[in-house]
């Protein structure tokens, strides 16, 4: 892992890329996918450093092309490596299970707080579900109100609806009998 010889911490790189939720920034460590920030994503939201443009770093260009095939409704699971390089213990478990929810389907923050053994902890399932740096890949798009409504989300929720809709047009249909 290369780190900046000036201040001893991990170097960040990232390109961005046009998508059908707007201009997607991608950020890796040579660990692995660190986040995808939104167009007018919050600064504050994820906080990584400092951060060199690199147009030619492997995990980008691998993430871009997945990216790339999932719009396109050709790919249901990423296989890029992540680095989830912020965050507490808790967000951490909150962001692996995001990652169990199957393409195609939803779950409530409740779902998600009983997943990983904090019954209680809905709104810090929803606060950390807003914190994860690694959006649609670590699928926060896929957690709605226990309602069954879209509530918030770092990209818009007009974004939300468009990832969920691209997902159900992609996910398998039962068959009809």
């Amino acid at each position: 892992m290369k780190l900046d010889p000036q201040t001893g911490t991990t170097r960040f790189f990232q390109k961005t890329m046009p998508s059908p939720v707007g201009l997607l920034t991608l950020v890796a460590s040579d660990k692995g996918l660190a986040a995808i920030l939104w167009e007018n994503d919050d600064p504050k939201r994820v906080r990584l450093g400092q951060v060199e443009e690199n147009q030619n770093h492997p995990v980008l260009l691998e993430t871009e092309r997945q990216l790339s095939d999932y719009f396109a409704g050709k790919l249901e699971r990423f296989s890029v490596k992540l680095d989830f390089a912020t965050g507490t213990d808790f967000q951490r478990k909150v962001w692996a299970a995001l990652i169990t929810i199957p393409f195609g389907e939803t779950r409530s923050y409740a779902q998600i707080a009983k997943q990983i053994g904090h019954p209680d902890a809905v709104r810090a399932v929803g606060a950390a579900n807003g914190k994860n740096p690694i959006s649609i890949i670590a699928p926060c798009h896929r957690v709605i109100g226990s309602n069954g409504k879209l509530t918030g989300f770092a990209g818009g929720l007009e974004a939300k609806a468009l990832l969920l809709g691209i997902e159900s047009k992609c996910a398998p249909q039962p068959e009809l009998l």
